[in-house]
């Protein structure tokens, strides 16, 4: 019997809520005993809803060639689309069967039409494209593009109606988080299309419990994720633009309530995005998935939300400006701890961009399979924060899993100054605490620990791929096309390291990472 897994996993559920275990319970009896309903028709007496998009899908269907390019890897169905290729990856099927193509901008109304058809005909053999998420996103497609079209065809409506009766029965209440929150959204679009008053009702009930719990109190979307908190802003912004266009369920009260959210969602992400358009790719965030932080301003400001410009606070992400430079701190905790499958084990961790430049950075992801890779990528080692021999500062494992997670304590903030301390290491009887100073024209960082290492505690400065190879002189690095210096005080050894950068997934670039080898504290000086 290994001890150590089963240790893994009490820590893991431990966290959970009672919902959770109850509906991954129920699901997995009820789907040992399936029932067969029947499939259902739409009513045919519903009219046409309006809609105009806000904002477009980047290109990923390619009509010349029957190519789809999603995650930086593509495929050409010569002969007829599989929708369960699996090739490529599980997400990347996901991401065929979501339908975002169906709202890129050059995508032709017949060549749309003709898209779903295909799926339709092929409905009964899919496998992942049951799933409750999959169902959810590929809803609000087909209703985004089928509205804004004026497509109305009994087979179309039929499939979609029966999903969105799927969809109902299938709620992700053993996941929540924004699995659930997709859920709810997409319930909103299906009860609009079919001016459906139980989907309504079923949406709205949602989206005011969810997005009360999941958007904190500075805007921030509380999985900590900058990537799906540009997601789950556009779904906020899509369902107000969804309600204010059509007359059906005008309902003030969840119209206001929506408003709100997108308002101070909208603070957050104007607080924590850089002045070149870029946004932290703090835990599971990477490149083009997400609408950018450009298009969900000029989305937000079309609909004419108000910026609340609220501080930064409740998250645990920090951003100061100074004259030359940017720096993003991150002193919170891992969250929600009921749903930790998008965090990483980098307390501490912290990015910084020099005059729009990138020069200190997280290392982003490139894959959400179970593999080393993932493994890696979430790991204390590749964040900027401190690593204490074998240990990390949390237990993530699984892909999307997190035992054992360090909890911050001990926060202050003054002038140009912020520290805390992690008990991530308490289980060897270590404490990292980690201060910031910032100035015009330099950043300190002052690690300690409470007790002597002897020499494990290790200190990463990840750079990003057009920094080059830095040079070591003594106890200073120098970044030469920067022209940047980091210099090391009680340093017991530093050396350059390669690794791979993030630039999507299934795409990264070499780069390298400073490593500095302390025992008890160190103190670094960063002259940007």
């Amino acid at each position: 019997m290994d001890f150590n897994k089963i240790n893994l996993f009490i820590n893991t559920i431990i966290h959970l809520k009672p919902i959770q275990l109850y509906y991954r319970l129920f699901y997995f009896l009820r789907n040992r005993f399936p029932k067969n309903n029947g499939v259902k028709s739409a009513t045919n007496d519903f009219s046409p809803i309006v809609w105009k998009n806000g904002f477009y899908y980047e290109n990923s269907y390619f009509e010349k060639n029957s190519s789809f390019t999603f995650l930086n890897s593509s495929h050409s169905f010569r002969d007829k689309i599989n929708w369960n290729f699996s090739r490529l990856g599980k997400l990347w099927t996901y991401n065929l069967n979501y339908f975002d193509f169906l709202n890129q901008e050059n995508i032709s109304r017949s060549t749309g039409i003709s898209l779903i058809r295909n799926f339709v005909v092929n409905e009964s053999l899919l496998l992942d494209g049951r799933e409750s998420y999959t169902i959810s996103l590929r809803g609000i497609n087909w209703v985004k593009f089928l509205s804004e079209h004026e497509v109305n065809e009994d087979l179309i409506n039929d499939c979609l109606y029966n999903h969105y009766c799927v969809l109902t029965k299938n709620l992700e209440y053993h996941l929540l988080g924004n699995h659930l929150l997709e859920n709810a959204f997409s319930l909103l679009f299906g009860a609009y299309y079919f001016q459906d008053e139980k989907l309504f009702l079923k949406s709205k009930g949602l989206l005011l419990v969810q997005l009360k719990e999941q958007i904190l109190d500075d805007g921030a979307h509380f999985e900590l994720s900058t990537m799906y908190h540009q997601i789950v802003l556009s779904r906020l912004l899509d369902s107000i633009n969804l309600i204010r266009q059509n007359d059906f369920q005008k309902n003030d009260e969840l119209l206001f309530f929506l408003e709100k959210k997108a308002s101070v969602m909208i603070s957050w992400l104007e607080n924590v995005t850089y002045l070149n358009g870029n946004i932290p790719m703090v835990n599971d965030s990477t490149y083009n998935i997400a609408p950018s932080s450009k298009e969900l301003f000029a989305y937000g400001k079309l609909l004419g939300i108000v910026n609340q410009r609220n501080p930064l606070s409740d998250s645990g992400y920090r951003k100061v400006n100074v004259t030359d430079y940017e720096l993003f701190m991150d002193v919170g905790n891992i969250g929600p701890s009921y749903q930790p499958g998008h965090a990483h084990s980098d307390s501490f961790n912290f990015e910084l961009i020099k005059r729009g430049n990138a020069i200190i950075v997280d290392t982003g992801i490139s894959t959400y399979e179970k593999n080393s890779i993932r493994q890696k990528e979430r790991s204390t080692s590749s964040h900027n924060t401190v690593k204490i021999g074998s240990r990390e500062q949390s237990q993530v494992w699984g892909g999307f899993r997190v035992a054992k997670r360090a909890k911050v304590h001990g926060l202050i903030e003054k002038t140009n100054y912020i520290a805390a301390s992690h008990d991530g290491y308490i289980g060897i009887g270590l404490i990292h605490k980690r201060s910031f100073l910032w100035e015009e024209s330099q950043v300190t960082i002052i690690d300690e620990i409470n007790s002597q290492t002897g020499n494990e505690a290790k200190a990463f400065f990840h750079l990003h791929s057009s920094v080059g190879k830095p040079l070591i002189d003594e106890n200073t690095v120098i970044l030469e096309s920067s022209k940047s210096l980091i210099a090391f005080e009680n340093a017991n050894r530093i050396y350059i390291d390669e690794y791979q950068l993030s630039e999507g997934f299934n795409k990264s670039k070499l780069a390298y990472k400073i490593v500095v080898v302390f025992d008890q504290s160190l103190k670094t000086k960063i002259s940007p």
